[in-house]
């Protein structure tokens, strides 16, 4: 909240010769570098360090005092001494409130217990901060508050920060990872003419020069696989997606995916891929395969298991043989499980029961790394069919933590299928299903050029950051996630006052 004592401040701070907002000088170092240089040292030594951080502690006592300072490289704690300091900067000190941004030089010492501290020779005001700062257990523990004020949730909380850290680690690695293997990272676009590559509902937007509506991107793939028929036989793109649905725990609007693809390549070859992946990021950010989680640990040891759809579903149902295609002993095996659906239409087909049922049943069954394979084509509109059975693909989904964290499938690169294959979807958005995918002419065009045998995968890089880090909430990943307004927007916009002297908009 706005403190007023702190808004008086201001005036009084400039009343003593003090700007609150001074124009910025170097800091060239950090509290890093001096827990680096601090190994060893007893009595206060003769190198100057200076640096800038925000004030998140402080202890007065009389002519001298400690307050702990924060920064990038992590916190450290400084010694205020009344004579070894100018007299500006010591009213500066007796001024300073929690939050308060400061630059400070001086030497490395350690106390009496032992602990480094920076003994300050000079100080300066490098930001005021005119907000009281949140309790450190009251405050923080309103979860909204953290989500709708991330910038406090990250000063205020050093595991928020290494989260994202994590993150992007993970992503840093990610790319090096298939640079290494000669994939080509590129970018295609996120307003599209006809939203494609996911069955999901898309957010629309107007473009008022061309006058036509565009579709914010629901996934990249139909764009990436066009690069693959130019000759781009290895490429991959770090891509935000969008998709006009629910938000839930492991749900946000707007997200990030990893989509890559690989000519000459099986849907198997991109399964050891993955796993290959996968494991390297776990030990870059663990230093082991085994990961905490939920109060336990994953392992992430390889290989892991691969099992088809068909084998899951057996373990869970006890159906075998025919009647795992069988409609009637699917909807009876699905009504078991959700008595309440009782009298609600069932799908016809096996493949949809088979979608409603792995949902039900297997998931959350699926604690260890698993591929699952072999998925019915009706719910894998742009996998090719298998060989030996066209009802099923070449596909699986990786799944840990009970979570679906991989998508991936040998490419559908015959455009006569592939045109059928969106006439049904077609078919179905006529039918009232609003995420099933448009008829998309071009793509078809461009497969009819041919493009090479291809896989390729989707990993969803949000919730692998959630398992890298033991989180159960897509918004404890995602620095600024999609919530609900409190309040009007529009008056948070251009300079409305906020009725309270001396600060803008709250």
């Amino acid at each position: 909240m706005l403190d007023p004592r702190r808004t008086q401040k201001i005036a009084d701070l400039r009343a003593a010769g003090i700007e609150p907002w001074p124009p910025v000088r170097p800091v060239p170092h950090t509290t890093a570098d001096c827990r680096a240089a601090g190994e060893g040292i007893g009595a206060p030594g003769a190198d100057r360090y200076t640096l800038a951080g925000r004030v998140m502690a402080q202890n007065e006592m009389g002519k001298a005092g400690f307050f702990i300072l924060q920064d990038h490289g992590g916190r450290l704690q400084v010694y205020v001494r009344q004579d070894d300091v100018d007299a500006q900067a010591w009213d500066l000190w007796t001024r300073l409130d929690l939050g308060d941004i400061v630059r400070v030089e001086g030497v490395l010492m350690r106390t009496r217990r032992g602990d480094l501290t920076l003994a300050a020779r000079s100080l300066h005001l490098a930001a005021k901060c005119v907000r009281s700062l949140p309790d450190k257990w009251k405050g923080l523990a309103d979860v909204e508050f953290r989500h709708r004020h991330r910038y406090v949730d990250l000063f205020m909380d050093p595991d928020v920060r290494r989260v994202f850290q994590v993150r992007a680690r993970v992503v840093g690695g990610i790319r090096r990872f298939f640079d290494e293997r000669g994939f080509v990272e590129v970018e295609t676009p996120m307003m599209q003419v006809i939203p494609g590559g996911a069955t999901a509902r898309p957010f629309v937007t107007h473009h008022n020069a061309l006058g036509i509506d565009l579709y914010l991107r629901v996934a990249p793939e139909l764009f990436l696989k066009r690069l693959v028929v130019g000759g781009l036989e290895r490429v991959y793109e770090l891509n935000r997606s969008f998709r006009n649905e629910g938000v839930d725990l492991r749900h946000n609007p707007e997200f990030t995916m990893l989509e890559f693809y690989q000519a000459h390549a099986s849907y198997r070859d991109l399964m050891d891929l993955t796993e290959e992946l996968l494991c390297g990021l776990a030990e870059a950010v663990h230093g082991t395969l085994e990961i905490p989680w939920d109060g336990a640990t994953l392992s992430f040891a390889r290989p892991w298991r691969r099992a088809t759809m068909a084998e899951l579903l057996a373990e869970a149902t006890g159906l075998a043989g025919d009647a795992l295609t069988d409609p009637d002993a699917l909807a009876r095996a699905y009504l078991r499980v959700r008595p309440e659906a009782t009298g609600e239409p069932m799908p016809a087909t096996f493949g949809r029961l088979w979608d409603l049922l792995f949902g039900e049943l297997v998931e959350p069954l699926l604690r260890e790394p698993t591929f699952v394979t072999r998925f019915p084509v009706e719910i894998s509109p742009l996998a090719r069919r298998c060989d030996d059975d066209p009802r099923f693909v070449d596909r699986f989904e990786l799944f840990a933590a009970t979570w679906e964290i991989a998508n991936g499938f040998a490419e559908l690169n015959d455009p006569e299928d592939q045109a059928e294959r969106f006439q049904e979807q077609v078919a179905r958005r006529v039918g009232g299903d609003a995420e099933a995918m448009h008829y998309d002419a071009d793509y078809v065009e461009a497969l009819s050029y041919g493009m090479p045998p291809t896989a390729g995968e989707g990993v969803g890089v949000d919730r692998l950051v959630m398992l890298l880090t033991d989180r159960r909430s897509i918004r404890e990943v995602i620095l600024f996630p999609t919530l609900r307004p409190t309040r009007d927007p529009t008056t948070l916009q251009g300079g409305e006052p906020s009725g309270e002297p001396g600060i803008g908009p709250p």
